[in-house]
This record gives C-alpha cells, structure tokens and sequence, in this order.
C-alpha cells in the first residue's frame, strides 16, 4: 500500500483561506484549470521563489510566485548533509490534524482505560491483514494504544464489504460487531444514519489504496500491517 499523490491533488474540503499577492496569482493559475480543489493556505516555502500549497486533507503542491509552474512532489532539506523530508512531515501534521479532529461516535473505539496514545486505522472487514491486525487489538490496548477503525470497503461504498461495514457501524455493539465480522462470522444486518461512505472517501482524498492503513497521532502513515509490538513502539514515537 501507498499514497498515490496525483489523486491527492484533486479534491475539495472547506473554503480558501489565502495571503497577498502572489497567492493571487498562484490562485488564480490553479482556476484556470477548473479543478474540484480548494486551498487551506499559501505561504512561503523554505525555497527562495517556490510557495507552499496545501490542502485540508493535508497533502501539498509547490508553485511558483507567479502561478505559472506547480510541483508536486517531496521537498528535502539537506542541511548539515542529512537528508529531511520537509513535504512529508507537513503533510503528517496536517493529516494527524485531520483525522484527530474526526467525530469518536463516528469510529469504532477499542480503548484501553488510561490510552497513551492511539492510532487511526483505515480496516476493511475482507482484508486478512485487517483481521490479523484486529486479533492482536487487546494487546495493542494492554501497550497503552487507543485503536480508533474507520471504514474503507476495499470494493467501494456500494459493495458487499460496505454493507457489512454500515451493518458494524449501525449495531447495538459496534465493537462485538466489528470482532465477530473480523473472524469471518455473519452478523446481523443492521441500517442507520452512518458514516461509512464518508470514511470511504476521506480515505480516497488521502490517497489510501488498501487496508489496512494506519495513522499515527501526528499523521505519520504505517503501510499496511505491523505487530502489536511494533505498532505500539512506533504509536509512542509519533504521539
């Protein structure tokens, strides 16, 4: 699994807020193009000449002061000759912020008592590493690690996977619910007011291409499956 960038770029999710010229006319290139985009902020990169583009999903592009050249991809900062990646611990941060700010009664939350930390996690009920990741939540939880599961139906908001999610998240007990479909067993069927195709689609505007996919509290992505051990170290690294 991995971010695919180019389809990051190409979403909207709350009104601009923009500094002077030239965020005008790196604004004003980026209508031209009649993207379905709209712009968090624009500030000054660490380059001389290249401003900073970012998104309220998190993820950035660079473009020139006077609009007519954009860049997409990671800035590094070489400083002292080690090698920094400034793109992606901005977007971390923008993306930890996003999710953070995610309604709890809209994700299924195994915690522990006292969570030092916890972690956001893309799941899909199909998805063997899912249930694998899933078998190995009470140990996660003993570490000290909240795990906090958003819905990301693998075969699309429409398919068999998303009904039994919306089934999950619309149960008595969404958290038995989630364990008993995670070992394969039938559950009931259940529907309500959910928000599974809107987690369906944040995942997609993060660039999220398969499950699971883990967040770390300060946005920092871990691919795909990681042991309890592991995860938990990593979880109270990137609080």
């Amino acid at each position: 699994m991995r971010l695919n960038h180019y389809t990051a770029l190409f979403f909207a999710l709350a009104s601009p807020i923009v500094m002077a010229a030239p965020a005008d006319d790196i604004r004003a290139s980026l209508d031209q193009l009649n993207l379905p985009m709209q712009v968090q902020s624009i500030s000054e990169s660490p380059l001389d000449g290249l401003y900073q583009v970012q998104m309220d999903s998190g993820r950035i592009i660079y473009a020139s002061a006077d609009g007519k050249f954009l860049v997409q991809g990671a800035l590094f900062d070489v400083t002292d000759g080690k090698l920094s990646n400034l793109t992606a611990a901005a977007e971390a941060k923008a993306i930890g912020d996003a999710l953070n700010k995610l309604p709890r009664e809209e994700m299924v939350i195994f915690s522990p008592e006292e969570p030092k930390t916890h972690v956001t996690i893309f799941t899909d009920v199909e998805c063997g590493y899912c249930r694998l990741l899933h078998s190995e939540v009470d140990e996660l939880n003993a570490l000290g690690i909240e795990v906090r599961y958003t819905a990301f139906p693998r075969s699309g908001p429409s398919g068999e996977s998303a009904v039994t999610m919306e089934s999950i998240w619309c149960a008595k007990d969404p958290q038995k619910a989630m364990t008993e479909a995670k070992l394969g067993n039938t559950i009931e069927q259940a529907s309500c007011t959910n928000p599974v195709a809107k987690q369906y689609e944040l995942g997609m505007q993060l660039g999220v291409q398969g499950t699971p996919a883990i967040f770390l509290a300060n946005g920092t992505l871990v691919p795909g499956y990681k042991p309890a051990k592991v995860l938990a170290e990593q979880a109270l690294a990137n609080q």
